[in-house]
């Protein structure tokens, strides 16, 4: 029993030896990859500071552009919609809807100016669901775009930021 102690510590006083004689390089390599990681990420700060500067430097004519970049689609979406003969009969409702509503509106003015009792009903605008809803339909889309405009923009930034523009 005794010959497999002293077995298993010159094993073990091997392997310490081993472990002592790979520990220095070890050391020397870690080293190396901090140093390596630091340097990296100065580079990264330093680029991401250079496209921060560009940002900074060019918002206001990229924003310029970007807000007049869909006047021509805007005109088109105006003329297209002015065609449809839905669309043509629903702004006609509306228009009759405003028209009845300036007048509740002088009327309950009227009564009240003149003290009686406000018969004139208050105003009621069920119809303005339909346009909600096309509202909400397009700005869902609009958001989605922009969402995805968003992340080409982060891509855009993390690319120059690593080096891969």
């Amino acid at each position: 029993m005794a010959t497999e102690i002293e077995k298993a510590a010159e094993r073990v006083a091997k392997l310490r030896a081993q472990a002592d004689k790979l520990s220095g390089p070890l050391a020397d390599a870690q080293a190396q990859l901090q140093d390596a990681q630091e340097i990296e990420a100065a580079r990264r700060a330093e680029r991401a500071a250079a496209y921060n500067r560009g940002v900074v430097e060019s918002w206001r004519e990229r924003a310029e552009t970007a807000a007049h970049s869909g006047d021509d689609a805007h005109v088109r979406f105006v003329e297209l919609l002015a065609e449809e003969p839905w669309f043509v009969a629903y702004v006609e409702y509306r228009a009759a809807r405003y028209r009845r509503g300036h007048i509740v509106t002088e009327a309950q003015r009227a009564q009240t100016a003149l003290g009686e009792a406000v018969t004139a009903p208050e105003q009621r605008w069920y119809d303005a669901r339909i346009l909600d809803e096309i509202v909400g339909a397009v700005e869902k889309q609009a958001a989605a775009r922009a969402a995805e405009f968003a992340h080409e923009l982060d891509e855009t930034r993390e690319a120059y930021v690593s080096g891969t523009d």
